[in-house]
């Protein structure tokens, strides 16, 4: 239950914060749990063996509470909403009341496919990580040297999720992510089948860095193909339905492969169990989704040649009403301006006649005629008129 409220509405958040750059952030925030493989299993022997189990508990529950503050710095995105519309938008969301779980995603043909896909894979994803420690002392190791095998597993997944995050959001790769999900699975598959043939400690430890590889890959991918093919609205129902399936696949798994090894008394068929069920996953989500979901039809041969060859001719026609008009136009242009240029003449000319042609004056004659006496005996000194 505490894994529960912890683990779903984290990727929920991550679902809502990115969009171009979601495929890396789903590798990075997938990169924790590998770490915690990592350390987790020498640290419980050391811990188990200073403080027993009893305070061993006590210390991982107080890391395990550091969660809590991750948690507290998440908060919901709001869209903003403008003065005008904002009352309406309000209104709006009154009205709509969200559901729980929302089923009508089992009407999505890809999201029914995924589901039986990851449940299958599930069945036999988390066998070899249970059973590798055992089946390294059944081949007379130390207990310390077993348990270091879940540290190479863990150190390899730590760098294969964000790597396999950074190919994903790839332009080329993220529109056919589901089908790069099911190479990671089958690749997942092929190493749990070639892992059964371990006879050593040096063999199991190349099992683990490509068991490694390919589980990093898994966990870097499986929830970012769910993401694209549920969309942000859905993901939250669909991703508590997906893990409810498999949660009952896990219950069904590991313990499944401890009965076959009761009965064989031999980790070959465990692995080979496991193997099957994973490639078979890989198959089911390759071939149902390359069958079943299809692209929207395209246009037969025949109808897209007579559509390009009409939009050909009116193109031409278009071409040619275009020249047609660009030359009527320069011919109403140039008429408008011999028309402008005629009345200016005429005004320039009137204008002339008005006038006359030649007209000379003597500063001279300005400046005796000013000076000279008027009838009433006085000089004109006008500054008006005076030079």
């Amino acid at each position: 239950l505490g894994l529960s409220l912890n683990f779903q509405p984290s990727l929920i958040m991550l679902n809502r914060y990115f969009s171009e750059k979601r495929p890396l952030a789903n590798g990075l925030s997938a990169a924790g749990s590998p770490v915690a493989l990592c350390c987790l299993s020498p640290l419980g022997q050391v811990l188990q063996y200073q403080y027993g189990w009893r305070g061993g508990f006590l210390i991982l529950g107080g890391l395990l509470l550091n969660c809590c503050v991750c948690g507290a710095l998440m908060k919901p995105l709001v869209a903003p909403m403008t003065k005008d519309l904002g009352d309406k938008g309000i209104e709006k969301k009154k009205k709509v009341k969200p559901k729980l779980l929302d089923f009508s995603v089992f009407k999505d043909g890809g999201f029914v496919i995924y589901t039986v896909a990851a449940s299958i894979m599930v069945l036999g994803l988390f066998v070899p990580p249970v059973f590798v420690v055992s089946y390294a002392k059944e081949l007379g190791n130390e207990d310390t040297k077993s348990a270091l095998l879940l540290t190479i597993l863990g150190f390899i997944d730590m760098f294969a999720r964000p790597t396999c995050g950074v190919i994903a959001g790839l332009k080329w790769v993220r529109p056919r992510c589901v089908y790069f999900f099911s190479f990671a699975m089958l690749f997942n598959g092929t190493a749990d089948l070639i892992g059964s043939q371990s006879k050593d400690y040096a063999s199991l430890v190349v099992f683990c860095i490509f068991f490694g590889i390919s589980y990093g890959m898994v966990g870097a991918l499986q929830f970012e193909v769910l993401m694209t093919i549920v969309g942000t609205e859905k993901f939250s129902s669909a991703i508590g339905l997906v893990l409810l399936m498999e949660a009952i696949a896990v219950l069904v798994g590991p313990p499944g492969a401890g009965r076959l090894l009761d009965a064989t008394k031999n980790y070959m068929y465990v692995f080979l169990l496991a193997g099957c069920e994973v490639v078979l996953s890989a198959v089911v989500l390759a071939t149902c989704n390359f069958l079943f979901i299809k692209k929207k039809p395209s246009a037969p041969a025949d109808k897209l040649e007579s559509i390009t060859l009409t939009d050909d001719c009116n193109t031409k026609m278009c071409s040619n009403r275009a020249e047609g008009n660009d030359d009527e136009e320069k011919g109403e242009r140039e008429e408008q301006e011999k028309m402008i240029k005629k009345e200016e003449n005429k005004d320039n000319e009137g204008i002339d006649d008005v006038r006359p042609k030649s007209v000379t004056v003597d500063s001279q004659e300005v400046e005796r005629f000013l000076k000279e006496p008027q009838p009433n005996g006085n000089m004109a000194a006008s500054p008006e008129t005076c030079l």
